[in-house]
């Protein structure tokens, strides 16, 4: 009996073409099924877009075959991309970047399940970026970029390294020189800078949601008011302006900039500007208090995300993979600057010896990692904007920094 049935399946074999033998499937009339077509919408940052267009590419010639790709892109801010997408989770984008501190609440959410090649996304991606991923050490999240911070660009034409380790120092030549130094006060990103290493606090309670903050506190060596009076001390000097990373880049192009404090997305502009003049370094101190203090800065990282609605959660995970990959991190750096968050990539000698990276490096002894509720940006920019208008009213200081921190603190 086994005999007849092996002959009858051999003499089944040899009638069909060899391919049914194999398992492949062919229509009746000989023509090959279509492939599956896969649909993605991919948000990122609107600077990110001939990169991602570029990465979008070879992905598609990648896996070409597989599936017939549609990959659409779309622009969104990576700062608020978590409300954007919590708001239509369902219609949101498949893949999308976003700021490290937004991780826990699109967790908890629903937004973002856990990586399932969690142990090989840890091995290639640095340590600080894989924590800044993960939610109770679970990683919900592709790490990256690095290199979320800001320090000091400065033209080495005006300003020596000397010049450049004091705030005061460096208006002071800018003044005589003619130019400007600037910082965005509008953002309350960059306003951290003057509170960070004071022993004034802010950040997250437990619940992960609301926040405590001291910068309103009357005790100790250094008190609220001696931040908000060193804060009217700059912003009265004439070579210090309130600018927007825009309105930076837009001072160094028509020569009135001299300085000014970013972050490694700038670096490949200011290196065409200012060419062999371009320095990098870590924020300067500023006094306070009747001291110098060194100026802290936030910190974190930016992250590729799976929405867990998506109809296709399989391939964007592939895509998310991709945009993360190693080749692909190098390529980012290599074309908008941006410090990696994979080990390979960030210890190659391209990334090691790039200005901005070393600044950044230098400036991370003084850093925080950015962890504060979405009450912090209001009150804090509404204060920052008095200081940097030469507080108007004429309000108490104190009066104001109570208020600042009445909103940040609010539940």
């Amino acid at each position: 009996m086994g005999i007849r049935i092996f002959l009858a399946v051999l003499s089944t074999c040899l009638l069909f073409p060899l391919a049914a033998c194999k398992g492949q499937e062919s229509l009746p009339d000989g023509s090959q099924p279509q492939r599956e077509s896969i649909a993605l919408t991919v948000w990122g940052a609107e600077e990110d877009e001939a990169l991602l267009e570029q990465i979008f590419a070879s992905f598609q010639d990648h896996y070409a075959g597989q599936a017939d790709f549609q990959i659409t892109y779309q622009p969104q801010s990576e700062s608020n991309c978590k409300d954007v997408l919590l708001g239509d989770l369902e219609g949101g984008a498949d893949v999308f970047a976003f700021a490290d501190d937004q991780v826990a609440a699109l967790a908890a959410a629903g937004g973002l399940d856990p990586i399932e090649n969690e142990a090989a996304i840890r091995e290639a991606s640095l340590p600080a970026s894989v924590e800044a991923a993960s939610v109770e050490n679970t990683l919900y999240a592709y790490p990256l970029t690095a290199d979320n911070g800001y320090f000091l660009y400065y033209n080495k034409a005006f300003f020596s390294e000397e010049d450049i380790q004091s705030l005061e120092r460096m208006l002071e030549v800018a003044a005589q020189a003619g130019k400007l130094v600037t910082m965005d006060w509008s953002s309350a990103w960059y306003v951290y800078a003057f509170f960070g290493n004071t022993g004034l606090e802010v950040g997250l309670n437990e619940d992960g949601i609301t926040n405590y903050c001291t910068w309103n506190s009357t005790d100790g060596s250094i008190r609220g008011v001696d931040v908000a009076r060193a804060m009217l001390d700059i912003a009265a000097s004439p070579a210090f302006s309130s600018r927007t990373d825009q309105e930076f880049l837009e001072g160094v192009r028509d020569g009135t900039v001299a300085a000014g404090i970013s972050g490694v997305w700038n670096a490949v502009a200011l290196e065409e500007l200012w060419g062999s003049n371009l320095g990098a370094a870590k924020l300067p101190t500023f006094t306070c208090g009747g001291r110098q203090v060194q100026m802290a800065s936030f910190s974190g990282c930016k992250l590729i995300g799976v929405n867990a609605y998506s109809r296709h959660t399989d391939w964007a995970a592939r895509l998310a993979e991709w945009i993360t990959s190693e080749e692909n991190q190098r390529l980012r750096f290599e074309v908008r600057g941006q410090g990696p968050a994979n080990v390979n990539a960030a210890n190659s000698p391209e990334v090691q010896s790039a200005p901005a990276i070393a600044a950044l490096l230098e400036q991370s002894n003084y850093s925080q990692l950015q962890r504060v509720g979405g009450k912090f940006w209001d009150p804090v920019t509404e204060f920052a904007a008095s200081m940097a208008q030469g507080n108007p009213s004429g309000a108490s200081l104190q009066d104001q920094l109570d208020r600042m921190v009445e909103g940040v603190t609010a539940r």
